[in-house]
């Protein structure tokens, strides 16, 4: 008996089988970064993430197998941490229930929209002599905005269009930067007082550059979902946003526009919803699509020289003097 195998391997030599595969064991200190040869550098890698992967699928198994046994006596689960549920509150957050924060919707500029006083009619234009690319994304954010209008610029001063826009009774002005043919920042100003938010635009993508996008919109007003606008900033950010829209949505159309803000980077979502059962319901997007980031917010209507800024994106220095940003739009 001395010398035989006892394990898998030697009871399957014996048994004239194939050998059991090796396992894989890489050191406790191994770097796949060290290995010269970029091909086995990749190879060695993969093979490492298998291992890990195993791993971490068997620690799983091994928990949820003391759960079950322990019953009813299993500790409850522990929370993952994330950036989200890591951040410092916010002072400002908005209580929906503040009596201050009633009074200040009921008495600012989006009141009269709100009241049901008047009706969006939204301008969208360019920066000055727009390329190609510029003028689509103006066209096809026309089409998810009801009652708005693309106008072709043409050297005309921003102070100009201005009071154009309001003796034409639009309630809301938009103005699309670009640099070099690329669209790079959004202007939305509030008529006739303002106030007016500057955004860094990116991640532009025209529906046909949407992977699986849905057919073309139709002329139905689109339901709007605002996600985590839930500071003081956050709200007047939000209520400008659903004061392009009008109230009563058509729901016939199934179609809903979101503008979700995450870590401060505010992501536009134009979408249909699709009934497949009773039960089950499936999206197409139909695009465009864009990343918003909040620059700053000015009282009054675009000046950029003598304009009173309310709120201003700056960096400040913190205790180790790495960057930190001012001003936050959301707590999640």
């Amino acid at each position: 008996m001395a010398g035989g195998g006892s394990g898998p391997a030697g009871s399957a030599e014996e048994d004239g089988g194939p050998p059991a595969p090796e396992r894989v064991l890489f050191p406790p200190t191994f770097s796949v970064s060290e290995i010269k040869n970029k091909q086995r550098r990749h190879f060695m890698f993969l093979r490492w993430k298998q291992q890990q992967r195993k791993e971490k699928l068997a620690a799983k198994k091994k928990r949820r197998k003391e759960r079950e046994a322990l019953g009813d006596k299993a500790p409850p689960k522990a929370v993952p941490k994330t950036i989200e549920n890591q951040r410092v509150y916010d002072e400002t957050t908005v209580d929906p229930n503040d009596e201050e924060v009633a009074f200040d919707e009921a008495t600012d500029e989006f009141a009269p929209y709100f009241n049901r006083q008047t009706v969006p009619k939204i301008l969208i234009t360019t920066s000055d002599r727009p390329r190609g690319r510029t003028m689509r994304f103006c066209e096809q954010l026309s089409t998810v905005i009801p009652n708005s209008h693309v106008y072709y610029r043409r050297g005309l001063a921003l102070k100009r269009i201005i009071p154009q826009c309001i003796a034409r009774d639009f309630t809301d002005l938009i103005i699309i930067n670009e640099d070099r043919k690329i669209p790079n920042g959004l202007v939305l100003s509030h008529l006739p007082d303002g106030p007016t938010a500057h955004f860094r635009m990116s991640s532009v993508r025209l529906r046909k550059e949407i992977k699986r996008k849905g057919k073309e919109p139709t002329e139905h007003v689109p339901e709007v979902i605002l996600n985590n606008f839930t500071t003081r900033l956050g709200h007047s950010v939000g209520r400008m946003f659903a004061s392009l829209f009008p109230h009563d949505p058509q729901f016939i159309g199934r179609q809903v526009a979101t503008f979700h803000n995450q870590r401060d980077y505010i992501f536009f979502r134009f979408h249909r919803y699709i009934f497949k059962s009773e039960k089950k319901v499936g999206i197409q997007e139909l695009g465009p699509r864009f990343t918003l980031k909040l620059r700053s917010l000015q009282k009054g209507t675009f000046d950029s020289k003598f304009g009173e800024y309310e709120w201003i994106h700056k960096v400040r220095l913190s205790h180790n003097n790495s960057p930190a940003w001012e001003g936050r739009l959301n707590l999640t």
